[in-house]
């Protein structure tokens, strides 16, 4: 019997990282939602005042035995601006902020290697500042955003923001793409 972990993370818009990660090998089931901050039950325009400390996210169930969470991390930093504090692109807020939201410990030391060994290869040209902290509550999002990017992709966000980000991981993880 394998057994499946889950993973969450925030890096912008939740639709950019719903449409890529669910085209990833090993990737069972993804769902945007809202977490980090201090607001119970938050809804989409709560969180997008900026007022309830919660970012967007995207929590990721997945078979490790299939795909590893530090793979995971290699397409969560190559698909989002990891060094724009909550930024990215024209999405500008605290909800936008680039967030690893740990599950366990070893998920955290797993992130903080990553992002040394980014650090430590210049990737960037200017500081990493993905937040790395625990999960203590995630809320899924209202019905109308999950699998945003697939129920919409002729919507011009979609075609403008969303499938430049989907076209760069699918040409560099080809060979990891699900076959649905």
């Amino acid at each position: 019997m394998n057994s499946r972990e889950t993973a969450t993370f925030g890096g912008g818009c939740f639709w950019c990282l719903d449409a890529v990660f669910q085209q990833l090998n090993g990737v069972e089931k993804v769902i945007s939602g809202y977490a980090g901050g201090q607001t119970a039950s938050p809804s989409y325009k709560d969180v997008c005042s900026g007022t309830t400390g919660h970012a967007e996210v995207v929590q990721v169930t997945f078979d490790p035995s299939v795909v590893s969470f530090r793979d995971l991390l290699g397409v969560f930093f190559t698909i989002h601006d990891p060094t724009t504090p909550n930024r990215q692109g024209g999405d500008v807020g605290t909800q936008y902020r680039s967030v690893v939201l740990y599950h366990s410990y070893e998920q955290r030391d797993a992130a903080k290697a990553v992002i040394d060994e980014l650090s430590r290869e210049k990737v960037w040209d200017d500081p990493i500042v993905t937040q790395i902290v625990p999960l203590t509550t995630f809320y899924p999002a209202e019905q109308y955003h999950q699998d945003y990017y697939s129920n919409n992709a002729t919507q011009p966000y979609c075609q403008i923001v969303i499938e430049p980000k989907v076209a760069k991981f699918r040409k560099r993880y080809m060979d990891r793409l699900a076959r649905r």
